[in-house]
């Protein structure tokens, strides 16, 4: 990975670390639907830093086990894709739990893709 590239996948990997930290607040809350939404967020944020899926094997099994956190992109913010609930009520701390878990396990794998190169 060229430096300025390295640079902007920091930048990128700062905001998702920003997303992951508020997804955790809002888990401690008991804003589980915002928590999933916002783990999926961070862990996109951190794919994107390193544009890891197409530069690294490693993220081929990752891939596999976080697929999960596309369900939380769109039920958990619009209540139409919830027929007869909302999501805030729809989600619960086991699901927030899991999509951390996730989202953390993406963000230690781009961690280690985007270190100072020796």
């Amino acid at each position: 990975m060229k430096p300025d590239a390295r640079a902007e996948g920091r930048r990128w990997l700062a905001q998702a670390e920003n997303d992951l930290a508020f997804a955790a607040l809002a888990s401690r809350e008991g804003y589980f639907a915002q928590a999933c939404f916002n783990s999926q967020q961070a862990a996109e944020k951190a794919l994107k830093a390193a544009e890891c899926a197409e530069l690294d094997p490693e993220f081929s099994n990752l891939r596999s086990r976080v697929a999960p956190l596309d369900q939380f992109y769109v039920a958990t913010r619009y209540p139409n894709s919830l027929p007869g609930g909302i999501p805030a009520q729809a989600f619960a701390r086991p699901e927030a739990e899991r999509a951390l878990e996730m989202a953390r396990e993406v963000m230690a794998a781009v961690k280690r893709r985007l270190a100072p190169a020796d």
